[in-house]
């Protein structure tokens, strides 16, 4: 029987399972590393942010409550109307099954929701399974914006809505 999978908004109980993914990935792809998110203080307190208005994170559990995903975004100011596409990770044992593209067109959609016209997102070539994923989803690659904050970053994209 296949296990049933819910999409949820982060609650604060699952800060240190969300931090934990996201490390695990940055590891495995060689970004651990001073310039990423992976040592940003804030990772371990992901609920706090993604509290405020224009923000949202979100998981996807399986029945028995386990975190195997997440995504999210926030406002890019230096973009008008633009949403950041945020912190897209997958546990193993969910890579490969598609939920990439549903978690990109499920966040896509609360962008929407929220307001903004276009989405905005700052990647690496280590990350080639997520670089096809937004190709996929309709991402075009830019120029690096000038306010890039996380400087280890070096594809970034963008969508209209």
């Amino acid at each position: 029987m296949m296990k049933m999978l819910k999409y949820r908004e982060m609650t604060e109980a699952d800060n240190e399972a969300v931090a934990a993914l996201v490390r695990d990935n940055l590891k495995q792809f060689g970004l651990d590393i001073p310039g990423t998110v992976y040592f940003d203080e804030g990772l371990d307190h992901l609920y706090d942010y993604y509290g405020d208005e224009g923000r949202g994170y979100y998981v996807i559990e399986y029945d028995n409550g386990k975190v195997i995903g997440g995504i999210g975004f926030a406002g890019f100011e230096p973009m008008k109307d633009t949403a950041e596409l945020q912190k897209l990770y997958l546990a193993d044992s969910a890579k490969g099954s598609g939920l990439g593209y549903e978690l990109v067109r499920f966040i896509e959609d609360k962008m929407r929701e929220a307001g903004y016209k276009q989405a905005y997102l700052e990647t690496h070539d280590n990350l080639q399974a997520a670089i096809h994923i937004y190709e996929k989803c309709g991402y075009t690659e830019i120029d690096r914006p000038k306010e890039v904050v996380h400087s280890t970053m070096n594809r970034f994209f963008i969508k209209a809505l």
